[in-house]
Parts: structure tokens; sequence; C-alpha cells
């Protein structure tokens, strides 16, 4: 489903027809005013669309036929954003990152080049295996202090598998360990792996401090593996899984479960409000899911080669009904839960 079609979706039908309410109301209902973007902590960067894996509720649309890869010189023009403004964290993300062929290059540029504490890599783990070029990620990835941040569906094979294809689970567990073995996700390391759980289908995930307590128990049990933190996120109605809902005739009901489970304390922490989001051809976004539907930042000069990002403070942050994705029950964010 192409972009404007989902936006037509999420902006008619049930929204148009009063049945349930668009975005913007449900925050004039309860007294919140515009979304404006705070000081800038989090530059998150999409450098390629490319995969080794196709999952059914990714919201990128990635794969190994996808081509597109963010050019030499937005990644330069990325280094020098880093240089010229105070940023706390940069998060990398793809489709698999690590496929892009200038990613180590670039890593290696923040590490030495910028004053950026935090690099987070979203990595899927199975591209540690899936070819002798990336069998030392584990070993690059440690020498350059690099958060890993990788999805994982479930602590066992059936459910992993049917989300993000056979052979899956198998693979991820022994990447997993190849992490440990390098010093991630173990006691007394400052080498963070962290593991994402998306919900399987259209309702809402756990509680998120239950099932990480779950994910510890089983992992190492049954394969001695050990992880930091278990992020729990909601899966938005766009791209993929959007597609799913209405094929699935889920579509209505899960919007619905979305508006009745709105939570006003999860705007205050909505990560739209710390981070920009830059697509691989340079555009800027208040947030990766809306990157997806090319809702761009509230400028005209919205690309990193006009815009002076630190002036995006106090303007309002594009929304549309994707958004309650990251307000229902215990909120939403790349980070986990946030109310």
């Amino acid at each position: 489903m192409d972009v404007s079609t989902q936006l037509d979706v999420l902006n008619n039908g049930i929204f148009s027809d009063g049945k349930l309410p668009l975005f913007k109301e449900k925050l004039k209902e309860v007294n919140i005013p515009d979304i404006k973007k705070g000081q800038l902590k989090i530059l998150q960067l999409n450098i390629g669309y490319m995969c080794n894996q196709t999952c059914s509720h990714c919201h990128v649309d990635a794969g190994p036929n996808r081509k597109e890869m963010m050019s030499m010189k937005v990644l330069k023009r990325c280094l020098s954003l880093m240089i010229e403004n105070k940023i706390e964290t940069v998060d990398i993300t793809g489709g698999a990152p690590e496929m892009h062929p200038n990613f180590r290059w670039f890593v290696k540029g923040i590490r030495e080049k910028t004053s950026v504490d935090e690099i987070i890599v979203r990595s899927n783990l199975t591209i540690i295996l899936a070819n002798k070029k990336f069998f030392d990620l584990p070993n690059f990835f440690a020498d350059n202090r690099i958060h890993i941040v990788s999805s994982l569906p479930f602590y066992n094979k059936e459910k992993t598998d049917n989300q993000r294809g056979k052979g899956v689970f198998d693979k991820s567990i022994l990447a997993l360990k190849e992490l440990n073995k390098v010093g991630y996700g173990k006691t007394n390391s400052n080498l963070k792996l962290d593991l994402v759980y998306n919900p399987s289908g259209a309702f809402l995930p756990p509680d998120q401090e239950s099932l990480e307590i779950k994910f510890k128990e089983k992992l190492y049990n049954n394969f001695k593996i050990e992880f930091n933190n278990l992020f729990t996120i909601t899966n938005l109605p766009i791209s993929r899984f959007l597609d799913y809902l209405i094929a699935s005739e889920n579509y209505e009901e899960y919007m619905e479960t979305l508006v009745s489970r709105f939570n006003p304390n999860a705007t205050k922490e909505l990560m739209c409000k710390n981070t920009i989001s830059v697509s691989w051809e340079g555009y800027i976004y208040d947030c990766d899911f809306n990157q997806m539907l090319d809702l761009k930042i509230n400028s005209k000069n919205n690309t990193v080669f006009k815009c002076k990002i630190q002036g995006l403070v106090d303007k309002k942050i594009q929304v549309s009904q994707h958004c309650y994705g990251c307000t229902a029950g215990a909120g939403s964010s790349c980070q986990g839960t946030i109310a």
C-alpha cells in the first residue's frame, strides 16, 4: 500500500464518519495543547531499507530487494550535524543498517569526530550470521561501544519464525550467544544489549516489566543467554502492519482499541519531542513512523542540508491517527513504554 493510500485510510473511514475522534480532536478533548518539539537529544538515522529479512510487522517495508541507501553526501552531512550540535544519542536503523557499504566508516566517524555519547544500532541479529563479512560484527560493535537493540518477537521458535521467517529464531539465538561472548548483556559489562518485543497480532503488548522477567528466565534457562532490558513496542497501523490489519479485517477493531486505551500521560514523554528522524535521502521527520508516511517536519527547510535543527524547538509536531499507537496503554517509543 503506497503512502497516499495509507494516509487516506488513516484520515477517513471510521475517522471521517464521527465514529472515532481524530488524534488532534482527542488531544483537545483532554485539554492537551499541540504537541511541540523540545530540545533535541536523539538523532535517528534510517540509512537504508535493504535487509536480509522480510518481517510481517515491519513498518519500513524493508527486504533483500530494497535498494534505497543513504549516500556518502548525506552521511557526511549527518556527521557535521553531530559536530555542530549537542546530540546525546545517535540511533542507526534500517533495514539492516549493517548492510550499508559505509556503515563501519560512519560508526567510526561518529566515535572519532563527534562528542556523541551513545550510538545505538538496531540490529536484526541474523545479519551477524548472514555472510562471513559480517561474522566479526560483535567485535566491531564492542570495539566502538555500540548499544545494540535487537528485535526478538518471542522466546520460542514458533512465534518468532511465524513473524520473521523460517529459521530466524535459531539464527537469532546463535547471534545472541556471539554477542554474549564479547561481553554484551553480561553483568558488570558496559556493553548494552536490549531486546525488542512487538505483538504478533492486532493487540497491545503486555506489561513490559513482567514480560522482561519472563524473557530473561526463558532465554537463560534454555540457552544461557543474557541481555539488559526488554522494550515492548506497539505496532503502529502503517505499512505492512496496516496491510495485515485490513486483510485480516482487524483494522477498525484495532483502531478502536488504540483510541479507547488513549493515555494522556503518555503524551508527556513522546519520543517525537526529543528526536528527529532522517531518511536515506536526507529529509527530516519528527519520528521514524512519520518518515514512513512521508510526513516531513513542520518547516520549509526540511533536509539535513538546510535545517537548523536546534531551531525546531517549539515547532508543532506532525500528527495523524497512527499516533494513537504511541499513546495507548503504557505508551510506546523506540525505547519501549513511556507511561
